[in-house]
């Protein structure tokens, strides 16, 4: 099944879900109630299969996109401001993500009956999520318990942000051996990312049935609040990605780039709609290198170099999209995050938003270790599924815009005049 069609499908799943609660809502109606306890282990069953493969997908994509880079040092000045920009840029899309879902979520409240009645829902996850709530990490520890002494036991616990450390670092070591030794680790890595990739596919063939079991009950004791919330948190994540566009990577272009505005906007406009209509940036790759080379006068060797690195790597407008969607569901829930949970989530969604693997929903998918790491209930992944396919949208057309302007910058900064 195509990704369009998984979209429609999980979407077809949502509108089911959304009919079912509310005429269970609006009717109170024994049946219609029953029918939405009934379908409830059909949403555990999804969760579970989807819990099963996230970590290992999550661990093997990260390993194999670190070393695949090579000898750091040999990627040379070019490779370090590219990995620098996409870097910096992913850490203020992460800030402006967590700014604008704190102003714009709260206006659409839920009750303290209401989220312990999604928390009764949920009680059916893995207790490995409500072992992670009880310990996470405080001060001076949250920073100690980054270096795990066991990063297996620290995975079985829920504990996923040491695991992900010790796998990066893993990864730079492994980038750093002989070529032929490197080879061999990153192709393991890669034929394991892809198995799991198609385990996935498999599993997101039930997410229509598992998105409407979930969201019917959840509608069902919500009523028509959860509709408007959902709602309030897709405006969240569209007007994030335009704050982001507007206020970094424009400026980027005009101040580093020293390129107009609207000569790079009317050069990388058919680069987004691309980017809009496939919510793909591999697809969109080839448009993206002619816009480039051709309309923004950027050199082959820069563009070949930064745009197929940023196609990989470069997901600002995806960490953005996760920001938002961790303080929806911790709202949802009624989780209360702090500044050291925010740090965590925050630093779980940066590393992994560099490895999101080429599935539907992966931006989803790979929300487990931030989910984890601050003791959010992974049903509400199940809720993220079903909104996904617009914010998918917007959030790719905003990954495309981020490797254009990282071409233009780091050309400009090579000393390339774009004229």
């Amino acid at each position: 099944m195509t990704a369009t069609r998984i979209h429609i499908w999980m979407a077809a799943g949502l509108v089911a879900g959304l009919a079912l609660g509310l005429a269970a809502a609006l009717t109170h109606s024994p049946q219609l109630l029953a029918l939405t306890q009934w379908l409830r282990p059909l949403g555990t069953l999804f969760l579970n299969l989807l819990s099963m493969v996230v970590i290992p997908l999550v661990a093997t994509a990260l390993f194999a996109g670190v070393a695949g880079l090579g000898d750091l040092r040999r990627v040379g000045r070019l490779g370090a401001r590219t990995l620098g920009f996409f870097g910096a840029t992913t850490i203020a899309a992460i800030a402006i993500g967590f700014l604008v879902a704190g102003l714009i979520l709260p206006l659409a409240p839920v009750t303290p009956d209401q989220q312990a009645a999604l928390r009764d829902a949920a009680q059916s996850d893995a207790g490995v999520v409500h072992r992670a709530a009880e310990q996470i990490p405080t001060g001076v520890r949250f920073v100690v318990d980054l270096i795990p002494a066991n990063p297996v036991r620290g995975a079985v616990e829920g504990n996923l942000l040491p695991l992900i450390v010790f796998i990066t670092i893993f990864a730079v070591a492994a980038a750093a051996l002989p070529e032929d030794k490197r080879h061999a680790l990153t192709e393991l890595a890669d034929a394991a990312t892809q198995a799991l990739i198609v385990i996935v596919r498999w599993v997101l063939l039930l997410a229509p049935l598992g998105i409407l079991a979930l969201v019917a009950g959840a509608v069902a004791a919500l009523g028509v609040r959860l509709v408007v919330t959902m709602a309030m948190m897709i405006i969240a994540v569209i007007t994030g990605l335009a704050v982001f566009i507007g206020g970094v990577y424009l400026p980027a272009v005009a101040l580093l780039g020293r390129v107009s505005v609207g000569r790079y906007l009317r050069a990388i406009r058919a680069s987004m709609l691309m980017a809009f209509s496939t919510t793909s940036s591999l697809a969109t790759l080839p448009t993206m290198l002619d816009a480039a080379e051709n309309d923004l006068r950027i050199s082959r060797t820069v563009a070949g170099f930064v745009l197929p690195l940023g196609a990989s790597i470069g997901r600002a407008g995806s960490a953005l999209f996760q920001a938002v969607a961790v303080l929806f569901i911790a709202r949802l829930y009624g989780v209360n995050l702090g500044a050291v949970e925010l740090v965590q989530a925050g630093a779980a969604v940066f590393l992994t938003s560099f490895t999101v693997a080429s599935v539907p929903s992966a931006s989803i998918v790979s929300l487990a270790p931030a989910f984890a790491s601050t003791g959010l209930p992974f049903a509400g992944l199940q809720l993220l599924l079903g909104l996904d396919r617009i914010p998918d949208m917007f959030r790719t057309m905003t990954n495309v815009v981020g490797h254009l302007t990282g071409a233009v910058v780091v050309a400009s900064v090579e000393g390339e005049k774009l004229e």
